[in-house]
Parts: C-alpha cells; structure tokens; sequence
C-alpha cells in the first residue's frame, strides 16, 4: 500500500504545473544553448520567481559538475551513449534544436556569399587549403573575388559540444579527418595557422577581430553578432543556408529513442534541404537526486509549454510536440 500511495504521489507531483514546484537551479554546461536557456530562465523568474542560473562553461564541464554533484543539471551538446549514462546514473533528453555553422571574416565577403562543401571545409581545418583562393574553393564560388591571403582557423580550445558536432560532422565528409583527427569535445587540431578560444562566444569574437579567419559558432552566435556564414554544400549535392527551415529538414527523419537516453547525431542528414551540421543539445540530470529531477524537469516543462516563441527568435528550432510527449512519459520514469 505505502507503494502504491508514493507512485500515484510521483505522479500526481509530474501532473503540476512547473509553478507549483518550481525552486531556485543551477546548472552548467554548453555555450551552444546558452542563449536561449537564458531567454527561457528570464521568462521563467518572471512567471514563477524561481530562479535559474546556468553558466556556459562547455559542454565537458557542466558534465563533469553534474556527474560530481555540484549543480542540478548539467547540458551537453555531445550526448552519451547508454553505457555512460547507466555508469553514472544520469537521465539525459533533447531540449533544443540548432545548427553549427562556419563563420569567416574576409573583405568583401558577405552572408550566403561563400559556399564550401565538407571535403574543402575539412581540408581547410586540416591544414591542406591555406589559402582563400585556393582552386578547391574558387570551384565553388565561381564570380566571387577571393584574397590570397593565408586562412587562420580558430577553433574552441575548451572542452565543447560544439567542438564534438562540427568534428562528427569532418568526419562524416572526411575519411581522412576521421582517420587522422577524429571526433570528440577535444581533439589535436592539426592546422598549423590557428588560434583557440573559449566558448562560442570566444570563437565569435575572435573571427570578427582576425581577418581572414574561419571558424564554427552556433547559429545563435553568428546571428546575433552580426558574423558572416557560408553555405555548404549538403548530403545530397544541394548548396543550403543555415535557417530555422534547414535545421528543421534536417531533424525530420529523426528516429528519437528514449530507451538510449535520445542518443542521437543529426550531422549530413538526408534530404535536398538539410542544413548539414544540425544538432540536438542535451540536459543531464543524476537519476539518484530525485529533488533535482523534479525540479529540472519542472522548468523544462515550463519551457515546452511557454518557450517555443523564444526558441525560434534565437534560431532555435523547438522539438516536435510528439518528441515533448514521448520526454515527458520519459521523465515520469525516472520519478520515482
């Protein structure tokens, strides 16, 4: 019986409104989301008073905070597989939906101006084009006047989610990437003409203060900063933009399993309109804290129900309805 009264509790708690349980949070993690997990805990303090404080210190160290305690959530953009989290019993789910994208700073050059295809932008950052008017990428921007200036690439020099998107994506396009680099939050960029810098916004600022530089930013980032994108050329052979729509075709075909903790990479996805770096960011929370759990799923409630609008002015993509629904019966799983 006393069972049976503290499962329909947990379940009565979950049916509340994020208002009802909502408490002060910290969490800590990617800078990839950064922009939009701050627009969503402004709004929540204003509806709820409960406060959120999350720092964008990379997606390695907010997993490294939540896994040692030290924070209610963590958020990575390079998700775990099922074995790492049953290791350090974690739940983890999808919040958000965005796109990676090379941001560069060359005279003359504007938005939707450049374009590059995955084999060029992974010679690029292997050091094998070093220069702008190399021919493999005059090939692709036939009229448009290039510099033979030498390319410095800037690169994120922390551990970082973004880092993992854009090197699954290398070596997606790449065997020689994937052979000599490889993927992960860290890797030995091997470009000898090279800057690191912390955070997206690091790389940000950065591109915009180095001339003839190239970089990978969050969508978000290259956006509100005013930093020139390129194109690329995608999976099926079709030169797309970064767009709240090409993310979006990109994570159509998705196939989402709760049962993997939602592991999944969407880069090179299938499609004429796929963006190809798209990605998912990811919240962890300890399965063990079960206060925690309820009061991270409680604002991440809050946010599915009233965040959407907020998402797609920062050029996020929110998760499909039916992806809300599945997290939440996931959610549920973990409450009591």
């Amino acid at each position: 019986m006393k069972r049976l009264i503290l499962a329909i509790l947990s379940v009565l708690i979950l049916a509340l409104p994020a208002s009802a349980m909502a408490r002060d949070l910290t969490g800590a993690g990617a800078s990839f989301p950064y922009p939009i997990y701050s627009a969503w805990a402004y709004n929540f303090e204003k509806s709820t008073g409960s406060k959120v404080n999350y720092q964008s210190v990379g997606s390695g160290t907010g997993i490294k905070q939540v896994i040692a305690g030290t924070v209610d959530f963590g958020a990575s953009d390079d998700p775990l597989t099922t074995d790492e989290l049953k290791k350090e019993s974690l739940m983890q789910f999808p919040a958000v939906l965005g796109g990676v994208v090379a941001v560069v700073n060359i005279d003359g050059v504007g938005n939707d101006q450049l374009v590059l295809s995955g084999p060029v932008l992974a010679d690029i950052f292997l050091g094998k084009i070093t220069k702008w008017d190399d021919p493999a990428i005059t090939a692709l921007n036939q009229g448009l006047k290039l510099p033979s200036e030498d390319i410095t690439m800037v690169y994120r020099s922390d551990s970082s989610g973004t880092s993992a998107i854009f090197t699954n994506y290398l070596a997606s396009v790449s065997q020689e990437w994937k052979d000599s680099v490889g993927t992960g939050k860290t890797v030995n960029w091997p470009g000898k003409n090279s800057i690191g810098a912390k955070g997206n916004d690091g790389v940000s600022g950065s591109v915009k203060r180095v001339k003839n530089s190239i970089g990978y930013v969050e969508y978000a980032y290259a956006y509100e900063n005013k930093i020139t994108w390129c194109g690329l050329v995608n999976k099926a052979g079709k030169t797309v933009q970064p767009s709240l729509e090409s993310f979006t075709a990109a994570a159509n075909n998705a196939d989402w399993d709760k049962s993997k903790g939602y592991y999944l990479w969407l880069v090179n996805a299938e499609g004429d309109n796929s963006w190809p770096i798209a990605a998912a960011t990811y919240i962890l929370v300890k399965t063990d804290n079960k206060d925690a759990v309820q009061a991270v799923t409680g604002f991440y409630e809050w946010c599915f129900q009233n965040g959407d609008k907020d998402a797609q002015g920062l050029m996020y993509v929110p998760l499909p309805t039916t992806l809300k629904d599945d997290i939440r019966g996931y959610w549920k799983s973990f409450a009591s």
